[in-house]
């Protein structure tokens, strides 16, 4: 299974992430991990990307398409994978793409979470994270068992200073701007399958197993 999961922040990208990999037994690769794994080793492709964002200034779209590249043609990808923030544009999308068919396969279903806007905001606005661990929490939706402490270690949970109404507004509108070229690429090749983000999740996950058809 050979998947893309697209979703602005806050769709619960990550939750689903979760059981997609569980269930089809594929590692979840993300651009960041690939990023922060290179350059903490020092490769060659870590120490350019390293240059770019020690300046402040995008990655250029080869050079991340190189470091995917060298992802994907490893051991644990070779029944699939679950991308997620990659491709980020048309352009990307592309060249992964390219790199795919010289690899003889081919991408099976692009999964796109939708989630209204308004409900977005307010997902984002009760996030707690776990300063240790990382585990998410939501005090409305997914609140820990007890106030401020995360269920799976114990540490404390904190508010992301960005995760307040007027920013995560900008981030949503910026998304739905980037990606909506993204999911008119994957519409035309007949593999974007669109899921009702705002549903319970594991009706979401229900959902995207069904879609999927396996």
């Amino acid at each position: 299974m050979r998947l893309i999961l697209l979703g602005p922040p806050g769709a619960g990208k990550g939750t689903q992430a979760a059981g997609i990999v569980k269930k089809y037994h594929i590692p979840h690769i993300s651009t960041g991990d690939i990023f922060r794994k290179n350059i903490k080793e020092g490769t060659e492709l870590g120490k350019k990307a390293k240059e770019y964002m020690d300046q402040g200034l995008l990655v250029p779209d080869e050079l991340v398409v190189a470091i995917v590249e060298e992802r994907l043609k490893e051991p644990d990808c070779r029944d699939g994978f679950l991308l997620d923030g990659f491709p980020r544009t048309v352009e990307q999308a592309k060249s992964l793409d390219k790199v795919l068919a010289t690899m003889d396969v081919a991408l099976d279903s692009v999964i796109n979470i939708e989630v209204d806007k308004e409900i977005l905001v307010n997902r984002a606005v009760g996030r707690r994270i776990c300063k240790d661990c990382g585990a998410t929490y939501h005090i409305e939706f997914n609140p820990p068992q007890k106030e401020g402490i995360c269920d799976e270690c114990g540490g404390s949970l904190y508010q992301r200073a960005d995760d307040n109404e007027e920013t995560v507004s900008t981030r949503v509108e910026v998304y739905l701007k980037q990606t909506q070229p993204l999911i008119d690429y994957y519409t035309k090749q007949g593999i974007l399958i669109t899921i009702d983000g705002q549903q319970p999740i594991d009706k979401v996950f229900e959902d995207i197993v069904n879609a999927l058809g396996a």
